[in-house]
C-alpha cells in the first residue's frame, strides 16, 4: 500500500504484495496484458510492463494524498489496459439520422419567410443601418408639385433645401418624392426599410422616414417618408393609353421600334412586364411581406433601371414578425382583391412577440399560403393587359361580377362570353392562345377561387410562358434565380402517378404492398357518419377551434391594451 513520508510521496510499490507477485510472472502468463503482447518477444513484453506501471501510477495518484491505495483487482486495471488498446475516435461521428435532422433544421430555418434571415435582418442589419443612416428634418427639403393624394396621405415632388450642404452629394435637386402620411405611416416606414434591406430592386428607392412632433404636443404627429424620384408614370397611366403596350416598349428600350404591329410583338411586351412584376413580387414574398394592394396604380416605372417597381406598402403585412396583421381586419381594393379577402385564416391568433413569431412563421406560411392573395391581383392585371375592354374600372367591376357567377372559373367565363365577344375580347383570346395557349394556361393558374390551388410567383416564373426572351436581357442573378425556379418548381404529378403505378404493379399482399384494385378501393372509401372515429375526430377539431378562438381573443385584447407599438420606437422623431 502507499506510504506518505515527510519528504514526499512514496508509491510503496517495492513493498506491494501485488507487485512482488507480478514480478514473478512471466510476460506470456500475465493476465493483464493482451494476448498479442503475451506472445510477443521479450523486448515488447517489457515495454508492455512499463506501460502497465505507468497506467497503474496514473490511477493510483488520486489516492496518494490521503495515504490510501487500492489493489489493482479493485481498480480493474485489465479493463483499462484493454480499453487503451482500442482505436480512439477523434471528431464528430456522422450518422444518417443526424444528417437527416440537420438537413431538416436547415430547411426549416431557410423556408419562406425565413427564420434565420429574419433574425439576421432584425438584430444585425437593422441595427447597423440605424447607426449609420443619415438624419433629415422637415426643414431640410422644399415641397414642390403635388403628385397625388389618397386616403392615407399626400405625395409631393420635393428637393433638398440649400441649407443642407450634404444633400447634393447624395441626390440632385428635384430628385425626391415626399409623402406626408397621417395613418399607417409607421407601418409604411417599417415596410420600406425592410424592403430596402432585403429586395431593394423590387420597390421604390426609399431614402428616409421620420415622425414629426405635433404642435404643442397635441395629436399624434405626422409621418414623413422620402424616396428618390424615379419617374411619374405608373402602370395605370400606361395601361389606359391607346398606345399600350407599345408605349411601354419605347420606355423599356429607350426608343421607338420600326417594326410592324401585331400580336407577336404585343405578347412579347406583355411577357416582359409580367416577368418584371413576378420577380418583384417573389422578392417581397420571399422576405415575408404580402402587399395586399397590388394594382396598376401602385406599380411605377423606374426610368433609371427601366423596370417596373412596387410602391405604397402602407397596406402590406410583414408576416415574418407579424407587423400590420390583424386576423379579422383587411385592407384591400375590391376591384383587385382575391375572393377570400383575408390573407390568413380568421382563426389565426394575433402575432406574439417578434422572436416567437419569426420562429413559427414558416408553419403559418405553409398552412395559409398568404402570398397567393397578391398572385390573384396580378392575374387580374395580366387580364387587363391582354383585354383592352377590361382596362376601365366599370368594365373590371362587371367582369368580377360575371366571374363570381361562373364560380371564379375562367374557362366557364370564356365559354359564356366568347360566342358573343367583341373585337377587343377576341383579340385578347387570340393573344393568350399564342404558342398553344401557354398565356391562357398561366392566367388560369393565377386566377382561381381557392388560394391553395393558385400558383405562386416563383412557380409562375418557371412557367413555359417565359421561355421566350423578353425585351430586356436578364441580369446574371436573375438568370440564376430563373434556372433555380425552373429546377425546383416543376410539376411532378407525372412522377407521382408513375410511382403510384409502380407500387401498384410490384406490391402484393404477401409483400405488404397494394394491388391496383386495392388502391382503387382505398380511393373510394368514405368514412361512416355514425362511426366512433368520425365522432371523436369531430370533437377534437371542435375543441381545437375553441382553443384557437379563445387564444385569438386573448391576444387581440392584449394588442388593444398596448398603447405603444414596440417597433415604432426605432422611427426617428423630429424634436
Amino acid at each position: 500500500m502507499a506510504i506518505t513520508t515527510g519528504a514526499g510521496v512514496d508509491l510503496g510499490l517495492s513493498r506491494s504484495p501485488f507487485l512482488s507477485r507480478f514480478k514473478k510472472m512471466t510476460p506470456n502468463r500475465c493476465p493483464f496484458l493482451p494476448r498479442k503482447a503475451r506472445r510477443a518477444k521479450p523486448a515488447l513484453a517489457a515495454m508492455g510492463a512499463v506501460d502497465l506501471l505507468a497506467e497503474l501510477a496514473r490511477h493510483v495518484e488520486p489516492f496518494l494524498g490521503v495515504g490510501v491505495g487500492l489493489p489493482c483487482t479493485v481498480m480493474e486495471c485489465g479493463d483499462i489496459i484493454y480499453r487503451s488498446t482500442l482505436p480512439r475516435q477523434s471528431g464528430l461521428t456522422i450518422t444518417a439520422p443526424g444528417v437527416a435532422l440537420a438537413l431538416a433544421a436547415v430547411s426549416y430555418l431557410w423556408a419562406t419567410p425565413g427564420v434565420a434571415p429574419g433574425f439576421f435582418d432584425m438584430f444585425v442589419l437593422a441595427f447597423v443601418e440605424r447607426l449609420f443612416r443619415p438624419f433629415y428634418r422637415k426643414d431640410d427639403f422644399v415641397l414642390g408639385k403635388k403628385l397625388g393624394e389618397g386616403a392615407f396621405g399626400v405625395v409631393f415632388r420635393a428637393s433638398f433645401a440649400k441649407s443642407k450642404p450634404s444633400a447634393p452629394k447624395l441626390l440632385k435637386q428635384g430628385d425626391l418624392v415626399v409623402k406626408k402620411a397621417t395613418e399607417y405611416g409607421a407601418v409604411e416606414i417599417w415596410m420600406n426599410e425592410r424592403a430596402r434591406r432585403a429586395c431593394s430592386s423590387s420597390c421604390a428607392d426609399f431614402v428616409y422616414g421620420f415622425r414629426e412632433s405635433s404642435a404643442k404636443g397635441k395629436g399624434k404627429g405626422e409621418y414623413w417618408l422620402i424616396w428618390r424620384f424615379e419617374g411619374v408614370d405608373t402602370l395605370s397611366d400606361l395601361l389606359t393609353s391607346k398606345e399600350f403596350p407599345y408605349n411601354v416598349e419605347a420606355k423599356i428600350l429607350g426608343e421607338v421600334q420600326d417594326l410592324p404591329k401585331g400580336l407577336e410583338r404585343e405578347n412579347r411586351i406583355i411577357q416582359t412586364i409580367m416577368r418584371q412584376l413576378l420577380f418583384a413580387l417573389d422578392s417581397l414574398h420571399s422576405t415575408g411581406i404580402v402587399h395586399r394592394d397590388i394594382k396598376p396604380q401602385n406599380i411605377i416605372f423606374s426610368e433609371g433601371s427601366r423596370t417596373f417597381k412596387i410602391i405604397d406598402l402602407g397596406a402590406a403585412a410583414d408576416l415574418r414578425v407579424g407587423i400590420n396583421y390583424v386576423p379579422k381586419e383587411f385592407l384591400l381594393d375590391p376591384r383587385y382583391a382575391a375572393p377570400e379577402q383575408y390573407i390568413m385564416s380568421t382563426q389565426t391568433p394575433s402575432a406574439p412577440s417578434a422572436p416567437v413569431a419569426t420562429a413559427l412563421s414558416p408553419v403559418l406560411w405553409q398552412m395559409n399560403l398568404p402570398d397567393r392573395f397578391d398572385v390573384y391581383s396580378l392575374g387580374l392585371i395580366f387580364l387587363q393587359m391582354a383585354f383592352p375592354s377590361l382596362r376601365t374600372d366599370s368594365s373590371l367591376i362587371q367582369f368580377n361580377r360575371q366571374l363570381k357567377r361562373c364560380g371564379y372559373d375562367l374557362e366557364a367565363w370564356r365559354k359564356t362570353v366568347e360566342p358573343r365577344a367583341n373585337s377587343d375580347l377576341r383579340k385578347g383570346f387570340e393573344l393568350l392562345d399564342l404558342d398553344r395557349g401557354i398565356g391562357w394556361d398561366l392566367l388560369t393558374s393565377m386566377v382561381l377561387y381557392k388560394a391553395r390551388q393558385r400558383t405562386s410567383a416563383k412557380a409562375a416564373l418557371a412557367h413555359p410562358y417565359f421561355n421566350q426572351e423578353g425585351l430586356l436581357g436578364l441580369s446574371y442573378m436573375q438568370n440564376l434565380r430563373l434556372q433555380w425556379f425552373r429546377a425546383t418548381q416543376k410539376d411532378y404529378s407525372d412522377a407521382a402517378q408513375w410511382l403510384v403505378g409502380l407500387m401498384a404493379r410490384s406490391g402484393t399482399a404477401s409483400q405488404g404492398g397494394f394491388t391496383e384494385v386495392q388502391l382503387e378501393q382505398l380511393r373510394e372509401i368514405e368514412p361512416k357518419k355514425g362511426s366512433v372515429q368520425r365522432n371523436g375526430l369531430a370533437s377534437f377539431l371542435l375543441l381545437q377551434r375553441k382553443i384557437i378562438k379563445t387564444l385569438g381573443y386573448s391576444m387581440d385584447e392584449i394588442t388593444r391594451q398596448s398603447k405603444r407599438i414596440w417597433w415604432s420606437r426605432w422611427i426617428p422623431r423630429e424634436e
